[in-house]
């Protein structure tokens, strides 16, 4: 909202109006408001939910601990989603496509957790919201975001085409070009084409662009566009839904998840930042994506926000994030990794969140074969998700939460390598 008042201020010639132009400068906004409002509003929440007793129950799994933290204040969450939703609303351009994705996603995954947080502690329903509502609540939330980014005319990318003309006959066929001479007396001029595309980025190839409209081949290229959404649409499902599960795993002990999101978004940005810039983007050969840039403030308060919620969250912990926490953390940076067109990195970006679930799932197919087969279950770990194998083997979750950040900053380091790593 802010935003607007400075434009017209601008307009006016109000001095230092013109700041709100740049994008470094709302994003540094954004991520010292988004902490100012962990810390505060975190404090006062934190106080409400101890005096409605709104604690954690926690079941006795033999972990190192684990007891005390019984009674702790939980559905935490909501002060990393107001920590991001005040920032983006004051700084950001709230007619962007992509901040209205993000602000969707951020309260529909949100609300799916804070409905399960509180049949858990107000029903008194250790189970919460059963698992097949939470999936299809998933679901609808990606098969809202996956629409929107198909078929809004505003969702584009913009790419750069060499055309060659008569030296002397320079033809103007972008917004944007830039001349060079070529040899046989001709130019060659470099034109940005605007398209609405499917298209994606590969890590580690040399072309590091995928269509979703390869799996259409045996259609022609009118068919291919037009049907895309078969393959599209689903990808993201599955992708917001297995991050955010990801996401919610990982927050099992104090610190784990916050801090590993706060070490992806650093990422996100960079990323963000890059493909949103018509030079950056040009230099390091990556995709250009209009408009995207603004998702920097957007990505800028949700490391605030994470970054805030730790100094609660950090061991021991004053309060839990929740689901209400867990799965908006999950499924923003799901989405946020689609929107700029990076959702192939996040295996490597998101390793933490990808190990953990893949530890669980080995864990319950290992489990399930065993007992088929002998009669007796047994385990690979001592204890899924990953986390907790290690506290079984007599980790304090201090170490073990530091290690996962070391992992996670050099899963970062990777993905921001594979920018020219082809």
């Amino acid at each position: 909202m802010l935003y607007y008042l400075f434009t017209y201020l601008q307009e006016i010639d109000f001095p230092g109006a013109g700041l709100f132009n740049y994008i470094s400068f709302r994003a540094a906004l954004a991520i010292v408001t988004s902490l100012i409002v962990s810390l505060v509003f975190g404090k006062k929440l934190i106080e409400v939910l101890r005096k409605k007793q709104v604690g954690e129950s926690i079941r006795d799994l033999g972990l190192e601990g684990q007891v005390e933290k019984a009674g702790t204040p939980t559905m935490g969450g909501l002060i990393i989603i107001a920590a991001i939703l005040i920032p983006t609303l004051l700084f950001a351009k709230l007619d962007n496509i992509y901040i209205i994705i993000m602000l969707i996603t951020t309260v529909g995954l949100g609300a799916i957790g804070f409905i399960d947080d509180y049949i858990k502690v107000f029903k008194k329903n250790k189970a919460g919201l059963a698992g097949k509502f939470k999936i299809v609540g998933q679901i609808l939330v990606g098969l809202v975001i996956a629409l929107i980014l198909f078929f809004n005319d505003n969702v584009t990318i913009k790419e750069k085409v060499e055309n060659k003309v008569l030296a002397g006959f320079v033809e103007k066929l972008g917004d944007d070009y830039v001349s060079v001479r070529a040899d046989n007396d001709s130019t060659a001029t470099f034109s940005w084409v605007e398209s609405h595309s499917t298209k994606t980025t590969l890590p580690f190839v040399k072309n590091n662009e995928f269509n979703y409209q390869w799996f259409l081949g045996w259609m022609d290229n009118d068919g291919r566009a037009k049907w895309a959404w078969l393959i599209f649409v689903p990808a993201v499902i599955v992708i917001v839904t297995a991050v955010s599960n990801g996401a919610n795993m990982t927050d099992g002990i104090d610190g784990l998840a916050t801090g590993t999101s706060a070490i992806v978004g650093v990422t996100l940005a960079i990323l963000a930042y890059v493909s949103g810039n018509i030079i950056f983007s040009d230099y390091l050969n990556v995709m250009f994506i209009p408009n995207s840039g603004e998702l920097v403030i957007f990505i800028s308060a949700f490391v605030g926000a994470c970054i805030g919620f730790l100094w609660y969250n950090a061991y021991p912990a004053q309060v839990f994030m929740g689901d209400t926490g867990s799965l908006a953390i999950g499924g923003i940076i799901a989405v946020f990794a689609i929107a700029i067109r990076k959702e192939l990195l996040i295996p490597v970006l998101c390793g933490i969140f990808l190990a953990e679930n893949l530890s669980v799932m080995i864990q319950v197919a290992y489990f399930k074969y065993t007992k088929k087969r002998t009669g007796e279950g047994k385990r690979v770990f001592l204890m899924a998700p990953l986390h907790h194998h290690y506290q079984k083997k007599g980790m304090h979750e201090s170490k073990i939460v530091s290690r996962f950040w070391i992992v996670g900053i050099m899963l970062a380091i990777v993905t921001i390598v594979t920018l020219k790593l082809r």
